[in-house]
């Protein structure tokens, strides 16, 4: 049994998939393949049931999963302890961001992270706040920027970056530019152009609503705030955006603030341990550059 063969098993049960693996780990389909097939002859089980469409766990592959993405863990251990003796750091770290998001901050801190650890592999992907939240849980995300309708998501430890109201912003001609005040209620007779379940502002929104017993018509989702906006400039439905985020588009939109929404919607980074280094280093490049943007956006 080798480290690599259990690197493209854990590979192909997150990806449910042996060809988004193989391009994950950078080798070919037939490679991973043939590897997991040896893996298997060495255990005496199948691992995976490819009968359907979409690759699952067998019994037996559900419970190796969690002793080899310890196994993993702790194998890269060993180099980033002589890598802290030696102040070199190596390995891998594998960065989430929310779809959607806008802000730059978080490539700043990856290159001033780069240039000050090049011995680290960077992988960035982009994802749900959900899918990436549960991605950290698990260990195949290291640090995640995400939307979140709650400061510390349970079990992990988050660094809130931005915390706004939500906000409606419509075209200049709609009833709800009028009003100086806007409720949940309100808009619950226009058409609803959001973003999608999974994302933080999309949290607020359906949490606040259920609060209510309301039900308001989604009639279009996105997960670009350009999107959203381009959608209700064109009068296709009332826009639920952070205050930052329509901020952008007040030369189309007017904002109001939804004033029965009290609780903020989030952009946190979020990590499970500050024990590996290359994340310790990665959050002080991370603090330091969302500290430069919001101090010259303010």
């Amino acid at each position: 049994m080798e480290l690599r063969q259990l690197e493209y098993f854990v590979a192909v049960a997150e990806e449910q998939n042996f060809t988004r693996a193989a391009e994950r780990v950078h080798i070919s389909q037939s490679g991973v393949s043939a590897q997991i097939r040896q893996l298997e002859r060495e255990l005496g089980a199948e691992l995976f049931d490819r009968s359907a469409r979409t690759v699952t766990l067998t019994v037996a592959g559900k419970a190796a999963l969690e002793h080899a993405r310890n196994t993993l863990a702790a194998a890269g251990a060993v180099g980033q302890a002589v890598g802290e003796v030696t102040d070199l750091i190596r390995g891998r770290l594998t960065i989430g961001m929310v779809i959607g998001c806008t802000l730059t901050p978080l490539f700043d801190a990856l290159a001033a992270f780069h240039q000050a650890h090049p011995g680290v592999e960077i992988s960035l992907l982009e994802d749900s706040s959900d899918r990436l939240l549960e991605g950290v849980r698990t260990g195949a995300v290291d640090l995640a920027l995400i939307g979140a309708a709650a400061a510390t998501p349970d079990g992990l430890d988050a660094l809130t970056i931005i915390s706004e109201r939500l906000i409606a912003a419509v075209p200049a001609g709609h009833p709800l530019a009028k009003q100086r005040r806007v409720t949940l209620r309100d808009l619950i007779a226009y058409p609803i152009v959001c973003m999608p379940p999974g994302t933080g502002l999309r949290a607020v929104f359906d949490q606040a609503c259920a609060a209510q017993n309301l039900q308001p018509a989604i009639a279009l989702q996105a997960s670009a705030a350009d999107a959203i906006a381009g959608l209700a400039a064109r009068g296709l439905g009332v826009a639920i955006l952070s205050a930052s985020m329509s901020a952008s588009y007040r030369d189309r939109l007017t904002a109001r603030t939804i004033v029965d929404v009290e609780t903020p919607a989030l952009l946190a980074l979020i990590w499970k341990s500050a024990h590996n280094p290359s994340v310790r280093e990665l959050l002080v490049h991370s603090r330091q550059a969302f500290t430069d943007f919001l101090e010259l956006h303010q």
